[in-house]
């Protein structure tokens, strides 16, 4: 997308993300959780954060619902409102990276062509996208925000997995099968595979 205004200029800074990287002492990247809802989306991304915060990494989490009370408070889930959600949120994430903080994002982002788009902001191993494989019998069997059963009742229209669709990734860095393995598990293969490439240092 172009940006409406041609009188702008990009104005280069003096301190870049490698040097941010050299003082924190880990790579910035985005790691990009995705998944039904009640996939465990949430929970994971806050308990690799705990574990990162733990041995002083810069971290933050955007969470899906939390965006959607401010930054992006004027937009509902057609697939129009949908795709700018995620274009907006991957925008910020990248700004996040770039400013040397692993940053994870726990959005439902069902459609493929939208997590394309927010992975092309990224160079090659700074976007981590991490599949909260799930099925939609134990998404809807947790329904933690009985959100599945108002959708099954059509108080809630659009909704993934109900009324809308949900595209799995085709190639995610992870699969993370949160219907079968503990928490710890699932934290585990995140923190092993972040050492594993050197985003952060192997304790």
């Amino acid at each position: 997308m172009e940006p409406k205004s041609k009188n702008i200029v990009w104005h280069h800074a003096t301190i870049v993300k490698e040097d941010r990287e050299r003082l924190f002492g880990h790579k910035g990247v985005v790691l990009w959780f995705t998944g039904l809802s009640g996939s465990g989306k949430s929970t994971l991304a806050n308990e690799v954060e705990a574990q990162l915060f733990e041995r002083g990494c810069h971290t933050y989490i955007l969470d899906g619902d939390n965006i959607r009370h401010g930054l992006n408070k004027d937009l509902g889930f057609s697939p129009k409102d949908r795709e700018e959600n995620i274009r907006r949120i991957g925008e910020v994430a990248h700004l996040f990276a770039q400013a040397g903080v692993i940053v994870m994002t726990a959005f439902i982002s069902p459609y493929k062509a939208d997590r394309d788009m927010a992975r092309k902001l990224s160079k090659e191993g700074e976007f981590i996208e991490i599949y909260c494989r799930c099925s939609l019998e134990e998404c809807e069997r947790r329904d933690t925000k009985g959100l599945y059963k108002k959708a099954r009742a059509g108080q809630i229209p659009e909704f993934t997995g109900i009324s809308a669709p949900y595209e799995a990734p085709d190639n995610p860095e992870l699969i993370i099968d949160t219907d079968a393995e503990a928490l710890a598990e699932s934290a585990a293969k995140v923190i092993a595979y972040l050492e594993g490439q050197e985003i952060i240092t192997p304790q």
